[in-house]
């Protein structure tokens, strides 16, 4: 369990002040490095305590918990274990789940002010057709309807049709079923401005608009811990944090 400092805020788990916000994050071993900058932003910047939990599938699969096959299309090891998201979170409260190629640029705490206890989730509405073939380092780019909804995810643990997202569901469930909340109905399904989830490469921030920045960017075609993409829109952010994080840890060390 990791938590940030700062005292607790009015949008709570369950209305429980003493509760962290539970944030999980995508795990995988080609992405270590991305998965700890984004820890790092988050915790760097958070004003609430939260605890952050990577979801690594090999842990999940000693547990029993994960047993699906994966397939050629899966760019990466949490396509599908991100939906334990409720489960691990014991289907109790609201909890954050992002993938790793995250960089957090604002505290957690404003994005919590946006919950709505109406929703069963709450996400980033994108409409986004990727031009590339290919994404990360080879990974194929594939397209769907409701495509990077499912990147950046608040869940109501507790909600009666989230409990339905077993990992017998999560293992068994088609693609479609899964990431396109089909366990929903559309009006279960809040909405949040994209700038908690700016696409690189396909959101755009407007000149002399500071509403258009991002909040947290998502390097969602490959970030600069890819050889392919280390000139890549806001790379200069994403390095930066990453030598604040390395420097952070050698003070740490010693």
């Amino acid at each position: 369990m990791t938590l940030a400092n700062g005292e607790a805020h009015q949008v709570t788990n369950n209305g429980d002040l003493s509760k962290p916000f539970k944030i999980f994050i995508g795990y995988d071993p080609r992405e270590d490095l991305a998965y700890k900058v984004c820890r790092h932003s988050i915790l760097k910047r958070s004003s609430v305590p939260v605890e952050i939990t990577p979801i690594v599938q090999s842990d999940l699969r000693e547990k029993g918990l994960y047993w699906r096959e994966r397939n050629k299309l899966e760019s990466t090891e949490f396509s599908f274990s991100r939906f334990l998201t409720p489960y691990l979170a014991n289907y109790d409260g609201w909890a954050l789940f992002i993938d790793c190629d995250f960089l957090y640029l604002a505290d957690i705490k404003e994005l919590m002010e946006l919950i709505d206890d109406k929703y069963a989730i709450m996400c980033v509405h994108h409409d986004y057709t990727p031009k590339e073939t290919t994404k990360m380092d080879g990974a194929v780019q594939t397209l769907y309807p409701r495509k990077n909804w499912s990147s950046m995810v608040l869940y109501n643990c507790g909600h009666p049709k989230n409990k339905g997202l077993t990992p017998e569901v999560v293992n068994n469930q088609t693609g479609a079923f899964l990431h396109r909340f089909q366990w929903l109905e559309d009006d279960e399904i809040g909405s949040i401005p994209s700038i908690w989830n700016f696409l690189e490469g396909h959101n755009k921030v407007v000149e002399n608009d500071s509403t258009t920045f991002p909040k947290a960017i998502h390097y969602t075609r490959g970030g600069p811990w890819f050889e392919g993409w280390k000139n890549c829109e806001f790379a200069d952010l994403w390095l930066n944090e990453m030598h604040d994080y390395i420097e952070e840890k050698k003070l740490n060390a010693s």
